[in-house]
C-alpha cells in the first residue's frame, strides 16, 4: 500500500528537505533526488525542497531561494540560512500539508532546521556527516531539545551514527546510501584515448586532488587523467599542471556525462584525505564496472574492501597511490577480479531497496501520528469538562 494507512485512497505525501543547493552537485542532494524518483515510482507523492541557484533540476523540486557559500566540515557548503528562505519554507510547510517530513541533515542551517522547529508533520531525519561538527559542539543544548521532534532517526553509516549519537544521543537506524544502479549499468562508455583515470569531486584540500596530481608525475606518458567538477583550488591546480597534456579539466558535468565517463575510464580514483562518511562514489564506480583506487578512510571501508573489490591506500601517500594506479592500469586479471566483485557488491546498495525501507518508515510514523492519544491522568478543570460535554 503506497498511500495513507488510514485512507488507502489518498497518496502518502512526503516532503524531502535538503539544506544544500539542488543546482550544485553533491552527495546529499543526489541521495534526496534519487530516493524521491524511486518513491514516486512506488506511488508515494514525494517532493524535494531546498535552495536552488537556477531552474529546479526536476518537476518534483520546490525551490526555496538561492544559496549562500557557508564554511562547513572543512569545505564551503551552498546553504540557505537567510530569513527569506525560512519564510518560504514556513509557507510551503503549511500549504503542502505533507504527511511526513524527511529532513536530510536536519540541523544544518536552512530549510531542514526550519522544518524541524515547526514540525507540522512527523519528522524522519537522516544524518550524513561524520568526523567533527561545530554545530553539534556549540549548539548542543538547543539541538538536543529540537531532536525530541524526530519520530525516526537514520544515519547513513556507522561513522555518521557515532558523530550524532555522541552529540545528541538517541537511537539510530543505519541505512546506507543508495544508487540507481540501472542508470550506471545501462550507460554507454565514454570513448578513451589510452589508459584513463577519472576523478570527480570538489577541488579542495580534503578531497586529495593534490595527491592524485602528484601521483600522476610518477605514471607513464600514455596515462590520461580526467578531472571533473571545480572548487577553490581549481585555478591553482590547473596552473601547476598547465604543461601536462595528459590532464583534461572537464568542469562540472551533467549526470549523464559523469556516468558515461565513469563507465569509460579504466580507473576511478577517490584520493580523499578525510571527511567522508560514506563512499557512495565507490558504489557508483562499482555499478559502472570500473576499477577503484581510493584512500583507506573509514567511510570508504564501509563500502569497499582492499584487494577484494578495490585497491585502498593510505590517505596522502603519493607513492602508494601511484603504485596502486599503475597496478590497476596494467594487471588485467586483477582488474577483472576486482570489477566482478564490485559489481556484486553494488547490488547491496540499490536505491530500490533503500526506498522500500524508507516507505515502511514513513507509513509507521504517519500511522503513529494518527493514532489516538492516551487520556491525560490529570483531572480536567470545570471549564474543560463543560466544553467536552458541549462537543459530545
Amino acid at each position: 500500500m503506497s498511500g495513507d494507512p488510514a485512507n488507502p485512497q489518498r497518496l502518502l505525501r512526503v516532503g524531502m528537505f535538503v539544506p544544500y543547493s539542488l543546482s550544485i552537485p553533491g552527495g546529499v542532494q543526489a541521495q534526496a533526488m534519487g530516493l524521491t524518483r524511486e518513491l514516486r515510482r512506488m506511488g508515494i507523492e514525494a517532493r524535494v525542497l531546498g535552495p536552488c541557484d537556477g531552474p529546479p533540476p526536476a518537476t518534483f523540486v520546490t525551490p526555496l531561494g538561492n544559496s549562500l557559500p557557508t564554511a562547513a566540515n572543512g569545505s564551503v557548503a551552498p546553504l540557505a540560512p537567510d530569513p527569506a528562505a525560512a519564510l518560504r519554507t514556513m509557507r510551503v510547510l503549511f500549504e503542502e500539508q505533507f504527511d511526513v517530513l524527511h529532513l536530510h541533515e536536519p540541523f544544518a542551517p536552512g530549510p531542514p532546521m526550519t522544518s524541524m522547529l515547526l514540525h507540522p508533520a512527523p519528522v524522519v531525519a537522516t544524518f550524513h556527516a561524520a568526523g567533527e561538527s561545530a554545530s553539534y559542539q556549540y549548539l548542543s543544548a538547543p539541538i538536543k531539545a529540537a531532536a525530541k521532534n524526530i519520530a525516526h532517526r537514520v544515519a547513513v553509516s556507522k561513522d555518521a551514527k557515532a558523530l550524532v549519537e555522541a552529540s545528541i544521543g538517541g537511537e539510530y537506524e543505519v541505512l546506507f546510501n543508495g544508487v540507481e544502479l540501472d542508470e550506471y549499468r545501462a550507460s554507454k562508455a565514454w570513448p578513451t584515448d589510452g589508459p584513463t583515470i577519472f576523478f570527480c569531486g570538489r577541488h579542495e584540500e580534503r578531497k586529495g586532488l593534490d595527491v592524485l596530481l602528484a601521483a600522476m608525475e610518477k605514471l607513464g606518458p600514455e596515462v590520461r587523467l580526467w578531472v571533473a567538477s571545480n572548487g577553490p583550488d581549481t585555478d591553482r591546480l590547473r596552473a601547476a599542471t598547465a604543461n601536462d597534456p595528459r590532464i583534461e579539466w572537464l568542469g562540472r558535468l551533467s549526470d549523464e556525462e559523469k556516468i558515461s565517463r565513469l563507465k569509460g575510464a579504466h580507473v576511478f580514483c577517490a584520493p580523499s584525505l578525510r571527511g567522508e562518511s560514506f563512499g557512495v562514489v565507490l558504489i557508483e564506480a562499482m555499478a559502472a564496472s570500473t576499477c577503484i583506487v581510493a584512500s583507506s578512510l573509514d567511510g570508504y571501508r564501509n563500502v569497499a574492501t582492499h584487494d577484494r573489490d578495490a585497491l585502498l591506500v593510505e590517505p596522502g601517500d603519493v607513492v602508494a597511490l601511484a603504485d596502486a594506479l599503475h597496478l590497476a592500469l596494467s594487471d588485467q586479471p586483477l582488474v577483472d577480479r576486482l570489477v566482478a566483485a564490485g559489481d556484486r557488491r553494488a547490488d547491496d546498495f540499490s536505491m530500490v531497496t533503500l526506498a522500500r525501507r524508507y516507505a515502511e518508515i514513513y507509513r509507521e510514523v504517519a500511522l503513529a501520528a494518527d493514532a489516538p492519544k492516551p487520556m491525560s491522568p490529570w483531572p480536567l478543570s470545570p471549564r474543560l469538562r463543560r466544553r467536552n460535554r458541549m462537543m459530545a
